[in-house]
């Protein structure tokens, strides 16, 4: 196996681990600060809806890439991400239910605070591919297609830390500020892996 491939498959692996541990975070009792629910307008509550949005085009970013190449590397990093993030998004959904918040919102990156509300919906979200990069995606193939999967993820990624960051140093339980800080080191990582890729692939 490659030093790439190695990369690669630590990466999948440590996604495994830290989804596992986050879930059973889910089975642990609360904590004395973390006995009251937050409320729907907290940082918390705001950060699982938008995240799992997030989340989900991410996954489907990464099925769609899936069909399009038969590059091993890429397909693995795919599968990273469609494990890590559905898992992550699931978990999110599961907060929110627990919670006794509704799942979704108009205004969904309200809680970042000024600059970040409005009602643009999940365009308003940093790194959020548009329909029309989506379709690109669907059209291209092999080497095209593989590029523009990595340039997308990598914004996509970007957007993704900046909100984690966000939700860091704004929510309150000990579930959001553990899995965005987690989000934040794990995407960080993809990161400079996807500029690797870019680069030997001449983009």
């Amino acid at each position: 196996m490659t030093g790439r491939r190695l990369v690669l498959a630590g990466s999948a692996a440590i996604g495994l681990i830290a989804a596992v541990l986050i879930a059973l975070t889910l089975l642990a009792p609360a904590s004395s600060a973390d006995a009251d629910p937050p409320g729907e307008d907290s940082a918390d509550v705001g950060f699982a809806r938008a995240m799992a949005v997030h989340h989900q085009q991410a996954v489907e970013m990464s099925f769609i890439v899936r069909d399009r190449t038969d590059d091993e590397e890429v397909r693995l990093l795919a599968y990273d991400i469609i494990n890590t993030q559905a898992n992550q998004r699931g978990m999110m959904l599961g907060w929110l239910e627990t919670w006794g918040v509704p799942k979704s919102t108009p205004e969904p990156m309200a809680w970042m605070g000024e600059g970040h509300g409005g009602s643009g919906g999940a365009a308003a979200m940093p790194g959020m591919a548009t329909d029309e990069d989506l379709d690109a995606l669907r059209a291209a193939e092999g080497r095209d297609a593989e590029v523009l999967y990595l340039e997308l993820m990598t914004a996509h990624h970007r957007g993704g830390v900046e909100m984690a960051e966000a939700a860091t140093g704004l929510a309150e339980t000990g579930e959001i500020t553990n899995l965005a800080s987690g989000m934040v080191r794990a995407q960080d990582s993809e990161i400079q892996l996807m500029t690797g890729m870019l680069a030997e692939r001449g983009a």
